[in-house]
């Protein structure tokens, strides 16, 4: 049986002690926990952001065995759209396939300042920005929910970087707070109403958000009045009955037996009001019967119509950095060759919770040859990127005379959740790489794929034109090649800032910062 509206005081008021000190909890790691004596069905939760990851198995080596769903532009790249419109219409998608799995709720969007470049899963964040991530935060939201499914807006509060992120302490005062790493927060919350919100893994100013109560009771709840439901990180939770009374309502994941017998005799000494475990019971019924509907009635969606979709998001998300001569967008009869391992093994996306298996997968290198069919193509370097002089040589001898389109960025080893940046620069063989091309090719086009910025500025004098395509989906070839064929305006604009150099970003001075 689903959790109608208008059941939910009734059901908690027939749940014993127990019972409800089980919904504090999850039942294994992707679902909520049942009631089975009341009828209480637990629905799935699973990540995202940019993508829905559903795992075929519970299994710690599944991470990436996952259905296949639409992998979308990271938030990076929606963010470069500016376009709110757009927002609506990929988070709808993505409402659709995540009800079609029969998933309650898909775990994101992400809107932690981009406080520092090297931080390494800021391809999963929108904006330096609060204005600019809150606005485009809430749209997407609007959209998903919109479907009848739920969203998990994260990582609250302060979560900007990954270097030690299960214990680090951000220090920082309450005007910084409201000005810079609360704003985007609320703003989503008072236009979108998030179903529940993720808590982050860090302290704030000594206590973690697991178990703040500032944070998750006074400032959300009170001061924004939030009435949805507060889930942790996954092993966030540090102190479970202190999580509770400070405003935390669903450890993830579960099952969690200790902690749920932890709850039950706070209660019984009175450490605990009962009060405040009826609230959080009621919390998880509501998100129970808030995807009702979409659970009876999961529909399906159309694969082509969500690649298209992916493909245009891909397109308006890139950024044109530079364009001395016209050389872009490329003529009909320009002779061109492609040159770069990304051309024809793309990286689309990051590594870590929110990586997507994709329905499918486009290439520059094919979309280019579908308009320019006897482009040679050099892949110029590995995915190693150890260098290879002979591969440099090959792409030097085919670039002569000619417009060399060369796609370089960030190998996948070098940013991912999980683990921060050391430096801004991509790999100095590609660099060689395009000095090397440059030299002889009559005009250079830079195809760049990253998930937060890159340092230009030492090579950008041999580049012809830049484009900043950023981690752009399963469609990102074919949406690059739309802008650099003319077939799309370049309207993409910058979401963060590119520094000349690591010094002249603030953060640098204390990042990722001490133990």
């Amino acid at each position: 049986m689903s959790v109608s509206y208008d059941e939910i005081n009734s059901l908690v008021a027939q749940m014993t002690l127990e019972e409800k000190a089980s919904l504090c909890s999850g039942h294994d790691n992707w679902h909520i926990e049942s009631v089975e004596r009341l009828g209480v069905d637990g629905y799935m939760v699973t990540d995202g952001p940019h993508g829905l990851r559903k795992q075929n198995s519970d299994a710690v080596d599944s991470l990436y065995d996952s259905v296949p769903a639409t992998c979308f532009p990271t938030a990076a790249g929606l963010a470069s759209t500016w376009d709110r419109d757009l927002l609506v219409e990929v988070g709808r998608a993505l409402g659709k396939e995540t009800r079609a799995e029969s998933v309650a709720v898909l775990l994101g969007p992400g809107i932690n300042m981009k406080r520092s470049p090297l931080c390494g899963r800021n391809f999963e964040y929108f904006s330096e920005d609060p204005v600019l991530a809150g606005e485009l935060a809430a749209r997407l939201i609007e959209g998903i929910q919109g479907e009848g499914v739920g969203t998990s807006l994260k990582h609250f509060a302060a979560n900007n970087q990954e270097t030690d992120r299960l214990r680090v302490d951000a220090d920082i005062d309450e005007r910084t707070l409201r000005e810079i790493y609360l704003p985007a927060f609320e703003r989503v919350v008072r236009l979108a109403n998030p179903w529940t919100i993720m808590c982050s893994y860090n302290s704030i100013n000594g206590e973690f958000s697991s178990q703040n109560h500032w944070l998750l009771t006074e400032v959300l709840r009170d001061e924004w009045g939030y009435d949805g439901l507060v889930v942790s990180d996954w092993g966030a939770v540090v102190d479970r009955v202190k999580g509770l009374a400070a405003g935390l309502d669903l450890q993830m994941p579960g099952p969690a037996p200790r902690q749920d017998a932890q709850i039950v005799e706070a209660v019984r000494s009175g450490a605990l009001d009962e009060a405040i475990l009826d609230r959080t019971a009621e919390r998880v019924l509501l998100l129970l019967a808030r995807a009702r509907e979409a659970m009876a009635d999961p529909g399906s969606y159309d694969k082509a119509t969500h690649h298209a979709l992916a493909r245009k998001a891909a397109a308006e998300a890139a950024v044109l950095l530079k364009n001395e001569d016209d050389a872009l967008p490329l003529a009909p009869d320009t002779e061109i060759v492609v040159i770069g391992e990304f051309a024809r093994t793309p990286r689309y996306q990051g590594a870590g919770s929110s990586k997507v298996n994709p329905t499918q997968v486009d290439t520059a290198l094919d979309a280019l040859r579908e308009v320019y069919p006897a482009a040679a193509f050099a892949p110029g370097y590995t995915l190693s990127d150890e260098a290879d002089p002979a591969l440099v040589s090959e792409a030097q001898d085919a670039a002569r005379g000619k417009c060399a389109v060369l796609f370089l960025g960030l190998p996948p080893i070098d940013e991912s959740e999980g683990y921060d940046r050391e430096h801004m620069d991509i790999p100095a063989q590609q660099v060689d790489l395009l000095h090397a091309v440059a030299e002889v090719a009559t005009q250079t086009v830079v195809v760049l794929s990253n998930g937060s910025s890159v340092s230009v500025s030492p090579w950008r004098d041999d580049a012809t034109a830049i484009v900043e395509a950023w981690l752009g989906g399963q469609a990102s070839g074919s949406g690059v090649v739309d802008v650099l064929t003319g077939a799309v305006e370049p309207s993409g604009r910058l979401a963060e800032s590119i520094p000349m150099r690591l010094a002249d970003v603030p953060a640098q001075l204390n990042f990722p910062g001490e133990l």
